[in-house]
């Protein structure tokens, strides 16, 4: 299927909504449980699509940061990406959705494939890449100036997928698959900077899933909030993945054993193994491998 062509450039015509006002959400909210206890988010299952690199070469000028991965992030499962700081994780990641482009001197080689497409070819366009692959960041990062409804309602707004749609359950519908509809149901038009680090940071995973994502990029998305915080991300993560594509960035080796299908070791910008996370961990190919996940460095 061909996801990116045949998505129309972006035009300054205005956006037809039929949007109910915030205010309309029911008013009360039930008596909040313990985050972690909660029942997890239904998510309807959906045919996921893959990410393909090939010998990928991602540079900061003339340093080369990735060096030459080959890997396959296979559909609907978390592949976790571990290794000490400054292997190129982070910049892997930003290269799949074409973010590394905007630093100054970022520059790319190889083959990124969203199932059949080159998301780096001349007649793709950006916008779409970026509403098919989307990204969540270290820390939490919800628009200031924006009232929780308006941040989720953002990127719709933004690249045209609220045409023809009810807008307003379209914002629902993403805080329900972030597991957070019901803490904020009542005050959608309060400033998104009044939730808490964990909230906003499933407010910012809303967002994302509001353009209706196939991938989801996560660097290192719990590495500022707290231990329940975490977990109610983790527990979110494992019911995502059953409709879209999760590449997880994380420091955290207990966290990538918990939640990840997959996990892909990187060292000095190389991919040293990737295997299944319970041979990860428990059985190695790579000497360097079992020396990093046993805490030897890094």
């Amino acid at each position: 299927m061909n996801l990116l062509r045949i998505r129309p450039k972006m035009t300054d015509d205005p956006i037809e909504e039929t949007q109910q006002t915030p205010a309309e959400a029911p008013a009360e909210i039930p008596a909040p449980q313990p985050e972690a206890s909660r029942a997890p988010v239904a998510v309807a299952s959906a045919p996921g699509h893959s990410i393909t690199l090939r010998d990928l070469k991602v540079f900061y000028g003339n340093h080369m940061a990735v060096k030459g991965v080959d890997i396959d992030f296979a559909p609907n499962k978390i592949t976790a990406i571990i290794g000490p700081s400054g292997c190129g994780k982070s910049t892997l990641v930003r290269s799949i959705n074409r973010m590394h482009e905007e630093i100054p001197g970022g520059r790319v080689e190889g083959e990124i494939l969203l199932d059949d497409v080159q998301i780096y070819g001349d007649d793709v366009d950006v916008v779409a890449v970026r509403r098919a692959i989307g990204m969540v960041f270290q820390r939490p990062n919800p628009f200031p100036t924006m009232s929780i409804f308006d941040n989720v309602a953002a990127g719709p707004r933004l690249t045209g997928t609220a045409r023809g749609r009810n807008l307003n359950n379209l914002v629902h519908e993403a805080l329900r698959g972030a597991g957070l509809w019901a803490e904020v149901k009542g005050r959608l038009d309060k400033p998104a900077m009044g939730l808490s680090g964990g909230q906003q940071q499933r407010l910012c995973i809303a967002r994302a899933l509001a353009v209706k994502p196939e991938v989801l990029l996560m660097d290192e998305p719990c590495s500022a909030l707290d231990p329940v915080a975490t977990l109610r991300i983790e527990e979110l993560l494992t019911d995502l993945k059953e409709r879209v594509t999760i590449v997880l960035v994380t420091h955290n080796m207990q966290q990538a054993a918990r939640v990840s299908d997959v996990t892909a070791f990187m060292l000095d910008g190389e991919l040293v193994e990737v295997n299944e996370t319970e041979k990860i961990f428990t059985n190695p190919d790579d000497e360097r491998t079992e020396q990093y996940v046993a805490g030897k460095f890094g």
